[in-house]
């Protein structure tokens, strides 16, 4: 009889066999959900999930990781800048630069005048 306390089974597994299995062998999830509305497909989504150590993974040729610099050690993230994107910033920095220019150049105008500075009243 069970007098209360808590029994084990001689044949259970714990966690840490279970997860040494599933990355030493692989372990693969594949899975589709589709939505549709009167035969109208909405919305389909595929999930595809590899659950493997590093080795296990490279035995199957798949190291992304390994040419990623964000990821990869000694290697650093791209520096190199967009030609069009640093032409745009010039001529944005040009903009701005002539727009605060004629703003300072009203400004003073209007003090030395004795007009108020727009948007101001007497």
């Amino acid at each position: 009889m069970n007098d209360g306390q808590m029994q084990h089974s001689l044949n259970a597994t714990n966690l840490a066999d279970i997860l040494e299995r599933v990355l030493d062998k692989g372990i693969v999830i594949a899975g589709d959900v589709t939505i549709s509305l009167v035969g109208v497909e909405l919305l389909n989504i595929k999930v595809r999930l590899l659950i493997a150590s590093v080795d296990k993974a490279m035995e199957m040729g798949i190291n992304w990781w390994a040419h990623d610099p964000y990821l990869s050690v000694g290697t650093q993230a791209p520096t190199g800048a967009d030609p069009a994107m640093l032409e745009r910033m010039e001529r944005m920095e040009t903009a701005l630069a002539t727009a605060l220019a004629a703003n300072t150049a009203a400004s003073v105008t209007a003090h030395d005048k004795g007009d108020n500075a727009p948007g101001t009243r007497k």
